[in-house]
């Protein structure tokens, strides 16, 4: 591969439109292979300790040792997801971060909260077209249990995401948000 081409990967990060039909789409179900693999041990984990551990296998990263995941956790590739400081996730959670998923330092995430940054489009003659958008969650948010992010929301810094809310636009620094879809209910402070 040239050095001025990127690959899949880069272009997913870049949110660029990708068809289930590219020539390097075979390397995208490799990886989702090995992540699930590595997802099963993730979740038969016995301390946080290990889990970290082997979330950092599924991420590529080092997990801070002030972050907290609770199992089971749930994603489809893993090496798109970035992880602050003192980061608390609880049980059940689903991130499909093909897209890209930042949490930054000293969030909390509710029980079954997904971040999606995956999606298709409408049109049934471009379905097979994955349309990717990053999802950031600031620091010292809060998504309550059972939120649904979706692709290219950023939640604001000390933000507040009602339990089950489906959040579909951006949620502005020191705000609650709630509903389906969710929409601005106050100002924090």
């Amino acid at each position: 591969m040239s050095k001025d081409k990127k690959d899949i990967f880069e272009r997913m990060l870049a949110s660029e439109p990708v068809p289930m039909n590219d020539p390097e789409y075979p390397k995208v179900f490799e990886a989702v292979s090995r992540t699930m693999e590595l997802s099963a041990a993730l979740n038969t984990s016995t301390n946080i300790d290990q889990i970290r551990e082997r979330l950092g296998e599924i991420t590529g990263q080092q997990i801070d040792g002030s972050t907290r995941i609770f199992i089971p956790f749930h994603t489809n590739f893993g090496r798109h997801i970035r992880l602050g400081k003192n980061v608390f996730i609880n049980h059940d959670c689903t991130f499909l971060d093909l897209g890209g998923i930042t949490i930054e330092d000293e969030v909390m995430i509710g029980p079954k909260v997904s971040l999606i940054s995956e999606n298709h489009p409408i049109n049934p003659k471009e379905r097979k077209i994955l349309d990717l958008k990053p999802v950031v969650i600031k620091r010292n948010a809060w998504i309550g249990a059972g939120a649904i992010i979706l692709p290219g929301v950023t939640v604001g810094e000390n933000a507040v995401v009602a339990a089950g809310a489906v959040v579909t636009e951006n949620v502005p620094d020191n705000s609650v948000a709630g509903g389906v879809p969710a929409k601005f209910i106050k100002w924090i402070g």
